[in-house]
């Protein structure tokens, strides 16, 4: 059974085989062995440095049940697809005719059977080389698939329309589609080849312009053609089941009337026509006539059309349409059943409360209620970011998120109610300018130090954050802790740490010394990293990363290591390649430690009825425009849960993974796929569960569904006129409306027996602007309650304010539309921090902080301070104050001064005296800017002195004129810059 040529074959007589140049022959082969070569070394070093740094981790486990399934993939559909292929090229090598008929063709495939012929094994082995190296790549990305249909439990929870279990879809499902995809690519490549074989050495061509086969190439390409329709066939089948995941008509996803009733019946009468017609093509080959053949393609493709496209269109057309909503009831049913439950939301009537929107108390008691709540975000984490920038950066090269964490600690000294803090660790974004070498970059500037925390509901002198942890070294204000951060967000890139200090590679640098301009040394102590001290991991190390340097360098000895996946998200995600992460990951001070927690869910796309949604686009935020893409799906998913807390040791690069939540069956089997890497709930340290909390890309994803889903009547459903849309962040930029982010803080709803730290959001009717309801979640994991969704929902028949149209209210009113005007005027930057919307006796009380910024050229120092606050009750005046007590106390009593009305508006009018004081006051602003720029702090004071004064007198101004308005405009420039701000 070798491929050896007969006679026919040969060359004619006189006709030398066609023969490359001598020095292509050996050249090419070398020039191919010498890549072949380099891409093998490179594949090695890959793999072996990837089961040294999972050894480091103590996840050598997750190693090599990844890669034995995926190799085993590889070797397994790769050796499937070449035996197929080769055993269907060599028989039709094998059916070639003898004699080759004279045709008009024939001279053109002669020139190209001559030139092949001599090298047909060489060229038949690089394809099935080709086509089983690309066969196993892609089947070795199916590792997931395989992995959850061996190891696959039981949902307890049957679909609406075939009564299977929830697990055959999830599992099993996508497997056989797997399977069925990698036969059609067989059959397909096979017969792709067979008939590249056939027309070349002449068992098939075209004689008279019609085609001709011999009878050994006709039946053998019927008999594949034949498979390919059986295996059509099966398709069919299991697309029946692919009816669960149907997006026709009103169900948004699942199986519709038109599903059930038209396309259910086709697919399986189409499935035993499909084996009609593969019959006859294989009575076809044994009878050696086309004609057979050709009735059952026409007969397929005739009944694909109308059995499978017309029949089920007209349904819908027809039958469907005008009777849509009484067809589509059930179905719509089973569509809101099951999307609640996949997605967690199913809603309980105690936690749907009708919520009044305003209020019957009086103002003495709600300022009593409003002084009182603990949970007020002064200090927006998108904006004080900077402030903690300027403040608490010391050096250049250090830096924090542009999005703050929000936690909370029980602080030493008061009592022992947790206070919401604004967190961040003071990450290492690399060497200054221009000492980007090597040497800096991977061996001297090698980690972040400390960090910085600031109470959320107050500020310190000037309305810079107050801040309760900071400065290097670090206060304590948190207890002793190791301030060195080798694994954070910034961390990025791969450093070389260890050796005895003194020596080359024991040198890093730790923090500077701020009184004498020095620096203060450390020789990594932490047991995470790969040794490097070898001959052979250098070596493997310098290929991973293409860096001479590492093999090299003198710096590196024998006590060296290298830290690599220092990112929190990046290295969960390789310790647990089978979990979608949460793309807000935050550091937990507790222990004498840093930690990163970060959460991990358990996603699929295959629960039955479930809508679909991408995550990216359901967690794009005025915050995060374009989605937390870190750890998501690139597609969309129907089913999620929050199964896993990881958490990420900052100095060692150690991680744990804990179960979390309820059982959930596809965490179950990949615990089953990965035994002993998940330890359970109850080891969670006590010292970390009260930092857990609920997730915030969770949340978003769980709004996005209740803004619909929580509709639970079909019909209503179907109209759709009870839907609810997420507002835009009314702070935002307007050409550039992004949804309006949630938001973390310790607040008391109805149906709280305490302040709970809490994460809330809003809604808005569809297109309206009025608030809909407010969506609260209980993120204590202390309390029973934790994971308990509240929804109040505001009555339909009223209109009670949203958020942008109570941000209209704080535009509008006049003393802040004058003072805002003013600041913008006056060289400074004006930014509206985080709308907070509480519920307070019955109604509801927004708060929004104010910070100013210089924005002159040359200010690279300033940074945002809280300089007024904004507050908002329907029935009451607006407050604008620099404080919040001062603003609440001119909401709820007017004593803090809220401007007379004028004319029709809810604003006031300003006298002519305070307008003068006021651009009095801007004109010395601005000659306080101009002098701080010019490096004159002398002048930058008097004029500042000279400010204050203008604004004091516009104060009694407004007071004797009677507005009441004791809270005048007061235009206050930003914080003179540190010492250490610009460094």
């Amino acid at each position: 059974m070798s491929f050896r040529p007969s006679s026919a074959d040969r060359p004619p007589a006189g006709r030398p085989a066609l023969r490359l140049p001598r020095w292509p022959r050996y050249l090419l082969p070398v020039l191919a062995g010498l890549i072949a070569f380099g891409v093998l070394i490179t594949i090695i070093a890959g793999v072996w440095t990837d089961w040294l740094w999972y050894r480091s981790v103590q996840y050598g486990s997750v190693f090599g049940v990844v890669y034995g399934t995926r190799w085993a993939l590889f070797f397994v559909v790769g050796i499937f697809m070449v035996v197929v292929v080769g055993v269907n090229a060599w028989l039709a090598y094998r059916l070639r005719p003898v004699y080759r008929p004279a045709t008009s063709d024939r001279p053109g495939l002669d020139a190209y059977r001559m030139a092949v012929d001599p090298h047909r094994r060489l060229l038949l082995g690089i394809l099935l080389g080709l086509i089983g190296v690309i066969s196993g790549i892609i089947a070795s990305g199916a590792w997931r698939t395989w992995l959850l249909f061996i190891n696959q439990v039981p949902f307890g929870r049957k679909d609406a329309q075939f009564h299977l279990d929830i697990s055959f879809f999830v599992f099993t499902y996508p497997f056989l589609r797997l399977v069925l995809s990698y036969l059609f690519a067989a059959v397909f490549l096979s017969l792709l080849v067979a008939a590249a074989v056939h027309i070349l050495y002449g068992g098939l061509g075209w004689q008279a312009r019609r085609p001709r086969a011999t009878m050994g190439a006709q039946a053998h390409l019927f008999v594949l053609l034949g498979v390919f329709v059986l295996l059509k066939g099966a398709a069919y089948l299991v697309d029946r089941w692919g009816i669960d995941f149907s997006q026709r008509g009103a169900v948004t996803t699942g199986a519709s009337y038109t599903d059930v009733n038209a396309v259910l019946p086709a697919k399986t009468v189409l499935a035993v026509i499909a084996v009609l017609c593969a019959l006859l093509f294989f009575a076809g080959a044994v009878r050696r006539s086309a004609l057979l053949p050709a009735v059952g393609f026409g007969l397929l493709v005739l009944s694909a059309i109308l059995i499978g496209g017309v029949y089920p269109a007209v349904i819908q057309q027809f039958v469907v349409k005008p009777n849509e909503l009484a067809k589509e009831t059930p179905y719509i049913s089973r569509e809101i059943k099951a999307t609640r439950l996949a997605y967690a939301v199913t809603l309980r009537p105690a936690q749907v409360q009708p919520y009044s929107g305003t209020s019957t108390e009086s103002s003495a008691a709600l300022h009593a209620q409003s002084a009182n709540l603990p949970g007020f975000r002064l200090m927006d984490p998108a904006v004080v970011s900077r402030a903690f920038q300027q403040l608490q950066q010391v050096k250049g090269y250090y830096q924090f998120p542009s999005i703050l964490a929000v936690d909370r600690y029980q602080l030493p000294g008061e009592g022992p109610v947790p206070q919401d803090l604004a967190v961040a660790v003071r990450g290492l974004s690399g060497p200054p300018a221009g000492q980007g070498n090597w040497i800096n970059t991977h061996l001297v500037y090698t980690h972040g130090y400390g960090f910085v925390a600031a109470r959320e509901n107050s500020v310190s002198g000037g309305g810079t954050p107050d801040f309760v942890e900071s400065d290097i070294p670090p206060r304590g204000e948190l207890g002793t802790f190791q301030p060195r951060v080798y694994f954070g967000e910034a961390e990025n890139n791969y450093v070389i740490v260890g050796g005895p200090p003194g020596r080359p590679g024991g040198e890093e640098l730790d923090y500077p010394y701020q009184n004498i301009g020095g620096q203060q040394n450390y020789t990594y102590k932490g047991s995470g990293g790969v040794p490097v001290g070898s001959p052979l991991n250098r070596l493997l190390y310098a290929i991973k990363f293409r860096e001479l340097n590492i093999l090299l360098s003198g710096a590196i000895n024998n006590d060296s290591k290298i830290l690599y996946v220092r990112d929190p998200l990046a290295r969960v995600a390789k310790v647990a390649p089978f979990l979608t992460l949460d793309g807000s990951p935050y550091p937990v001070v507790a222990n004498g430690q840093i930690y990163w927690v970060v959460d991990g869910y358990t996603t699929t796309d295959l629960y039955p009825y479930s809508q679909r949604l991408s995550m990216t686009a359901a967690t794009s935020t005025s915050q995060t425009p374009a989605g937390n893409v870190a750890g998501q799906p690139a597609g969309a998913v129907n089913y999620i849960r929050n199964s896993v807390k990881a958490v990420v040791n900052a100095y060692t690069g150690a991680v744990e993974l804990y179960q979390w939540g309820k059982p959930d069956p596809l965490l179950q089997a990949w615990k089953n796929a990965f035994p002993g890497i998940i330890q359970p709930t109850q080891d969670i340290p006590g010292y970390l569960l009260p930092h857990m909390r609920y997730p915030t890309d969770l949340f978003e994803v769980q709004r996005e569904i209740l803004a619909q889903y929580h509709v639970g009547n079909a019909q209503s459903f179907y109209g759709g006129q009870n839907f609810w849309t997420i507002p835009n962040d009314p702070t935002g930029v307007a050409a550039n409306q992004h949804s309006q982010p949630p938001y973390y803080l310790t607040e008391t709803i109805p149906g709280y027996r305490q302040p709970e730290f809490s994460l809330t959001t809003t809604f808005v009717p569809r297109n309206r602007a009025n608030l809909a309801a407010v969506m609260t979640v209980d993120s204590n994991p202390m309390q029973h309650g934790y994971g308990t969704i509240s929804v109040l929902q505001l009555p339909q028949n009223a209109v009670t304010a949203g958020p942008s149209q109570v941000q209209g209210a704080f535009e509008s009113n006049a003393a802040a539309s004058a003072e805002l005007t003013l600041l913008r005027r006056g060289g400074s930057t004006v930014t509206l921090g985080n709308m907070i919307t509480i519920p307070v006796g019955g109604g509801l009380l927004y708060i929004e902080p104010v910070y100013v910024s210089a924005n002159a050229a040359g200010s690279t120092g300033s940074y945002p301070s809280l300089q007024r606050v904004f507050a908002f009750y329907s029935g009451h005046p607006v407050g604008f104050q620099p404080t919040l007590q001062e603003a609440l106390a001119q909401v709820f009593t007017g004593t803090s001064g809220q401007a007379a009305p004028s004319g029709g508006g809810s604003g006031g009018s300003v006298n002519a005296q305070v307008i003068a004081d006021l651009k009095q006051a801007q004109q010395f602003y601005a000659q306080a800017q101009a002098a701080l720029r010019a490096g004159d702090l002398a002048a930058y004071a008097q004029d500042i002195a000279k400010m204050a004064g203008q604004i004091s007198n516009a104060r009694a101004a407004a007071a004797r004129a009677g507005h009441g308005a004791t809270t005048s405009p007061k235009t206050t420039p930003a914080p003179t810059p540190s010492p250490t701000a610009s460094r």
